[in-house]
């Protein structure tokens, strides 16, 4: 008989189990917790969308759609694309659903997101994010709400030590014209110098040239003017705006004249909160102000603003969380006292219990379990306890072992 071999892991998938799904699931806990305290709602969305809604609000130049994205025709010919990001999907949902009635709408997210690049550390083809919005708030405020969220997020997390905010402007539309045009001025000087991926860039995207980590760009781009030269009065009192409530809030940040969002939507606001912890590949969470996105894929003209971050990432800077406690461990001796331990666990759990049942093994054996398990009891069951209608109660922390009646083991436990 021919030897069937077993299907392997998909290239860049994780199986996430034990001390990696305690920090994993910290994370989500503790984001639905601060989501709460800042009275954001929660929203589910496709796995994936019509390719068109990432096309053009992620933008077909970019990377990600040019490179990365899992597209595929189903079956009746339509182009569908498991996303790679939330924020396209929320902007869509917000026209599609009618959910311009509820601006300004705070809501969360979270989730698998999909994208095809060569798997590294803390970065796979299958990841998970946790994702902020806020839509149809175009004040300063709405930004600083969403960076003072961040930054208690990553506190309550007990990552923030190392961690930095860096924040910059993009400006308004006016800002950001005329900052390009300089930007494309500058680099044009220079043409013959830059790089190949550059070379694209600067006809379609110039900002992006302002992130290029090849050496042949980097002398070029570092001697690019600032934004700060182009920015109006407007665009100025925005930033000045958003800082000031930052510094009321006891948020810390930084300036980076150099933070950019290559695409025409993004106004004002861009920041990344960055550390050194791991590796070359330091951001944690990021985001910034996209005021032109929803009017891309064809609605009004709506304020948005967000932030996203890496779960993997995320855990990958916790302490091992402490493993779930459980309250007792069930030691039945016998079929009989099985039989009714099984009635027994039931009722413990429908009172609020967390309960573990121990079958097999000698005694010693089992209470080993219970102990390995972090139970804080073992209660055990055999023929005599049966009789006496009785149960041996054994606190595993200093071996004290107590009788109690089978119909009061609750309060026991208590």
């Amino acid at each position: 008989m021919a030897r069937i071999e077993t299907p392997r892991r998909v290239r860049g998938t994780q199986d996430i189990f034990g001390e990696e799904q305690r920090r994993f699931a910290h994370v989500l806990a503790t984001f639905e917790r601060v989501r709460r305290l800042y009275c954001f709602g929660r929203v589910d969305l496709p796995v994936f969308e019509a390719t068109e809604v990432f096309a053009r609000s992620i933008g077909e130049t970019t990377d990600v759609v040019s490179k990365e994205m899992y597209t595929f025709p189903d079956r009746g010919g339509d182009s569908l694309t498991l996303r790679p990001e939330f924020t396209a999907g929320i902007a869509r949902a917000f026209l599609t659903e009618g959910w311009q009635q509820y601006a300004p709408l705070k809501v969360t997210t979270s989730g698998a997101v999909f994208r095809y690049e060569r798997p590294q550390k803390g970065r796979y083809r299958q990841f998970h994010q946790i994702d902020a919005e806020i839509l149809g708030a175009p004040e300063p405020a709405a930004d600083v709400e969403l960076l003072v969220m961040a930054d208690q997020l990553l506190r309550e997390l007990g990552i923030a030590d190392g961690v930095t905010l860096q924040l910059n402007t993009l400006g308004d539309a006016e800002t950001r014209e005329a900052w390009r045009a300089g930007l494309v001025a500058h680099f044009e000087a220079h043409r013959g110098e830059l790089s190949e991926d550059s070379l694209t860039r600067l006809d379609k995207n110039p900002m992006r040239i302002l992130d290029s980590k090849d050496p042949r760009d980097r002398p070029i781009a570092d001697a690019a003017p600032d934004i700060d030269a182009y920015l109006t009065d407007e665009a100025r009192a925005f930033f000045d705006a958003v800082t000031a409530g930052l510094d009321a809030a006891g948020v810390a940040w930084t300036r980076n004249a150099r933070l950019v969002r290559g695409l025409d939507y993004y106004r004002h606001t861009a920041f990344e909160f960055v550390t050194d912890r791991l590796g070359a590949q330091g951001t944690v969470l990021a985001g910034g102000r996209y005021d032109g996105l929803v009017e891309s894929l064809g609605g009004a003209p709506t304020a948005g603003v967000g932030w996203a971050a890496g779960v993997e990432r995320l855990a990958m800077l916790l302490e091992e969380p402490a493993a779930s406690t459980i309250d007792a461990v069930v030691v039945p001796m016998g079929a009989a006292a099985e039989a009714r331990a099984l009635g027994l666990v039931a009722a413990l759990r429908r009172a609020g219990f967390a309960i573990d049942m121990a079958y097999k093994g000698k005694m010693k054996q089992r209470l080993a379990k219970a102990d390995a398990l972090g139970a804080r009891y073992a209660l055990i069951l055999g023929d005599d306890e049966l009789a006496s209608d009785q149960i041996q109660v054994k606190r595993l922390a200093d071996g004290v072992q107590q009788v109690h009646p089978l119909d009061a083991v609750a309060e026991a436990l208590v």
